[in-house]
């Protein structure tokens, strides 16, 4: 997901990551298929070497970083690194990768970052590598405490969160201000002129929330109800396209006036036109994030561990969030940005008060046969 540019307003890092972290498996932007060939195996642990040296592949969403951190990393490591933005979604990344996962290799990367409940399917195919904590000291030293055992790595052997953050809308103020709620992107009015995301575990728990169900507590026969209206507005052209992190181009060409978008690009894509902003849906957002993991076969897991270790620094994520406007992980960031800028502090993309997200979900669980009968009904309407 993401793009770039800091700004914004209230709340602290423990509350704003413990209200993203209340039902823990915060889990990040969507999902398509569910789990497809492979086999369940025990995970290998990374085997580090004396020090961390050579070159290290990094996989992540596009302007997910800031300018200075990599080069500020391969000029106090001595490690080359090739940072590559070619995330556009989850279940297309994944994909893309499980034939060579599932032969052991990884494609040269050694650094994956995706949504919880991709990497905890990853995790449980034997895909990941458990980590070496002897080389983590600042991740253990400064994880944010609410997000240290999530029910899904409860102590955090495999995955080190990058960001958190939320799913609502983002609008053009010019064209489409009237558009609050998700309800208002199935307003003729905006005829193919609306994205949706291609992720079942975001889009159509929104629009649950649209039809007054709580996606905690919806039933499958309420995830085909929503699944049906989206359906709908597929056919009648209500809905432009579906996409992933790329509905940035269709915001900036003008193309679609409103879409299902995440938290912190809105800011970013402000730089190129400052009528787009996040909204808040009246129904409350979504709520998720996302995790480094090393994959099996990664070439350089060391330098990879040394990669992870060198963005818990404070001062590093403090760069890192300012830029992409998150949630940050780590402690001790909220006091390094009130110093460099009084507003990047009070900021809702980045601190999240409890207030401002109180009507906001974490990502239902799917599981077994219903996951499967959703995911090919939502893969059908993708694909019709």
């Amino acid at each position: 997901m993401r793009i770039r540019k800091p700004g914004r307003t209230a709340g602290t890092v423990v509350t704003a990551v413990l209200v993203l972290a209340s039902a823990l498996g915060l889990i990040a932007c969507g999902g398509g298929s569910g789990i497809e060939g492979g086999s369940s195996t025990e995970a290998e642990e990374v085997k580090l070497e004396n020090e961390p040296t050579g070159s290290l592949t990094i996989s992540n969403w596009p302007l997910y970083i800031d300018k200075g951190t990599v080069p500020a990393f391969e000029k106090a490591s001595g490690i080359s690194v090739k940072y590559i933005e070619d995330i556009n979604s989850n279940e297309e990344f994944f994909s893309k990768m499980q034939p060579l996962l599932q032969e052991g290799e990884s494609g040269g990367r050694s650094i994956f970052v995706l949504a919880d409940y991709e990497v905890t399917k990853m995790h449980n195919l034997g895909y990941l590598q458990e980590f070496d904590k002897s080389a983590l000291p600042e991740f253990e030293k400064n994880l944010t405490a609410s997000l240290k055992s999530p029910p899904f790595d409860p102590n955090r052997d495999w995955t080190a969160p990058w960001q958190s953050g939320m799913t609502g809308i983002i609008v053009n103020k010019e064209l489409a201000p009237e558009v609050r709620s998700i309800c208002d992107l199935f307003d003729p009015k905006y005829k193919g002129k609306v994205d949706f995301l291609n992720e079942v575990r975001e889009t159509v728990p929104l629009v649950m929330k649209c039809e007054g169900v709580d996606p905690s507590k919806a039933t499958e026969a309420d995830w085909m109800k929503a699944i049906e209206k989206i359906k709908g507005a597929a056919e009648s052209g209500q809905i432009r396209r579906f996409t992933g992190n790329d509905y940035a181009r269709d915001l900036t060409s003008g193309d679609a006036v409103a879409v299902i978008g995440w938290s912190g690009d809105a800011v970013q894509l402000q730089a190129d036109n400052p009528d787009l902003e996040w909204r808040m849906p009246t129904e409350g957002c979504m709520l998720w994030s996302e995790d480094m993991v090393i994959p099996v076969g990664a070439p350089n897991p060391t330098a990879a561990e040394a990669w992870i270790n060198y963005v818990y620094e404070p001062e590093v994520q403090a760069n890192i969030a300012e830029y992409v406007n998150y949630v940050t992980p780590v402690e001790g960031v909220k006091p390094i940005l009130a110093k460099r800028d009084p507003e990047l502090a009070e900021n809702q993309l980045i601190f999240p008060s409890a207030s401002f997200t109180k009507n906001c979900s974490p990502t239902p669980p799917l599981e077994g046969e219903e996951e499967l009968k959703v995911i090919k009904a939502f893969d059908a309407v993708l694909n019709g």
